[in-house]
């Protein structure tokens, strides 16, 4: 087996910048406003701060009255523990499309096993590129390392040391190098070992192990025994929920759309890894834009046919984001996956293919829909009705008629038919007597020609006769391509 430990040790900071079109992870040279987060109660102090924090003086442990002298212009949240714990679960779930087999390890650590995926990923470096790319798109810095062993490689990860260790006596050899800071153990117990000259994890692991677990307790034993391979170290599987949610609280309120795209794209990103995992595409989900007093804006967007393509999904809700206006400032973004459907696998071909074609039109349909809003782009199919502007209804784009006229139609039809002379016509074919409607009051009674007017254009012309005056009009109802 082989774990792959992510480690986010920023992860109470990540979870508010994130948003921030400026956040990058590992690296905040380019924000402008100092960010921190502090700890809660009556007395907070600063327990992360961003690097344009650090810059102005702020360090961790420091006073709030004291890092506001140092940077007037900081900005502060107390750390959401809540918040940090629903981020993990979330991107457990965006983790699925890399392995089924990971567990959350709070409060800032998942682990991944990764054995049985390593060929679908072309190798262990491939898979860990994938891995760090994802999670920086995400907004998130990450430590990663891989182990025999899932203790030895939250060990590794969280002593910051981003190693791949191949076998278990490698693996014991790396972790005998660490200090006995990195144990996953209470400050009493790393006290007393310091005090009894112990310096690194192989000093203890050189002990008597009865006298290790008489003295410090058998935890200490067995953890120093999982993490080495010694004996087996089984964890609790993540159980996903059946939907997808996800959250993502902006650093300060926002009064305009175009300030929550970018957040709100990340929860997209966040969405396609889940439905890659599980192997299906989204057809309906809800973006929801929380504010302070007031209820929340829901934005629904509904698919035509299921996508789990991050840029479409993308490019929806900027549209359909781009068309509201915000009652009051956006104070946190949600985003929920209310109806999926399987996608069924997809076969690779050379030359361009039927369902490629379609799924360009239905992508091209659903941006119109997200601009100009739903109702006004649809589809036409014919109906069985002799009167030609009767012949025909609104539908979904893509429905196929299931009714054919035996006599040919012209493309274009007007909407309102128009006077014509019909001295300037040449008359090809007809006449074709349309006599219908009489059961309705909008009865028609007419003679259709193919005609050709002086510019040489095939049209659909008629002929219809007022009894009462003893005349006859001749009208243009249609063009032919």
């Amino acid at each position: 087996m082989l774990w792959l430990a992510l480690h986010l040790p920023r992860l109470p900071l990540d979870i508010f910048r994130r948003s921030t079109e400026d956040t990058t992870p590992g690296t905040d040279a380019n924000v402008q406003i100092p960010f921190a987060v502090s700890s809660n109660g009556s007395r907070p102090v600063v327990l992360l701060p961003d690097a344009t924090a650090r810059g102005q003086g702020v360090r961790a442990g420091m006073s709030l009255s004291a890092a506001y002298a140092l940077a007037p212009e900081l900005r502060v949240r107390a750390r959401d523990t809540a918040l940090e714990a629903e981020t993990l679960e979330t991107l457990a779930l965006w983790a699925e499309q890399f392995t089924p087999s990971l567990s959350l390890e709070f409060p800032d650590s998942l682990l991944l096993e990764i054995g049985g995926c390593l060929r679908l990923f072309d190798g262990l470096d491939a898979l860990l590129d994938r891995v760090r790319q994802g999670l920086h798109d995400l907004g998130f810095d990450a430590l990663l390392a891989s182990a025999p062993t899932p203790s030895g490689a939250l060990l590794l990860a969280r002593s910051g040391l981003e190693l791949q260790v191949p076998d278990e006596e490698t693996l014991r050899r790396r972790i005998g190098q660490l200090p006995v800071e990195s144990l996953d153990a209470s400050p009493r117990i790393v006290d007393a070992l310091r005090r009894l000259g112990l310096r690194t994890l192989h000093e203890c692991l050189q002990l008597p192990r009865d006298g290790l677990a008489r003295r410090f307790g058998p935890e200490l034993v067995d953890h120093l025994d999982r993490a080495t391979g010694r004996m087996p170290d089984p964890r609790k599987p993540f159980v996903p929920p059946p939907d997808f949610t996800s959250r993502l609280v902006l650093p300060v309120p926002v009064p305009h759309v175009e300030q929550v795209l970018f957040g709100a794209t990340r929860l997209v990103t966040e969405l396609a890894g889940f439905l890659l995992g599980r192997g299906a595409g989204v057809t309906r989900f809800t973006c929801s834009l929380e504010h302070e007093e007031m209820p929340a804006t829901h934005v629904d967007i509904e698919l035509s046919m299921p996508s789990r393509d991050p840029s479409h999904l993308g490019l929806l809700l900027r549209e359909h984001l781009s068309r509201r206006q915000l009652p009051a400032p956006v104070e946190a973004i949600g985003l929920r996956c209310t109806e999926t459907m399987q996608l069924a696998p997809r076969n690779f071909s050379f030359f361009t293919s039927r369902s490629d074609t379609t799924e360009e039109r239905i992508t091209l349909v659903e941006r119109l829909r997200a601009r100009l809003g739903r109702a006004s782009v649809h589809g036409l199919v014919l109906v069985p009705e002799h009167r030609p502007e009767l012949a025909f209804r609104e539908a979904e784009p893509g429905t196929s008629s299931t009714y054919h006229p035996e006599k040919e139609r012209p493309l274009w039809l007007l909407h309102v038919p128009r006077p014509v002379d019909p001295a300037g016509l040449q008359l090809l074919d007809g006449p074709e007597r349309i006599e219908s409607g009489w059961w309705d009051g909008n009865d028609i009674r007419r003679d259709y020609y193919t005609a050709l007017d002086h510019k040489t254009s095939r049209l659909w012309v008629y002929r219809e006769t007022d009894r009462r005056a003893e005349s006859e009009h001749w009208f243009v109802h249609g063009v032919f391509a």
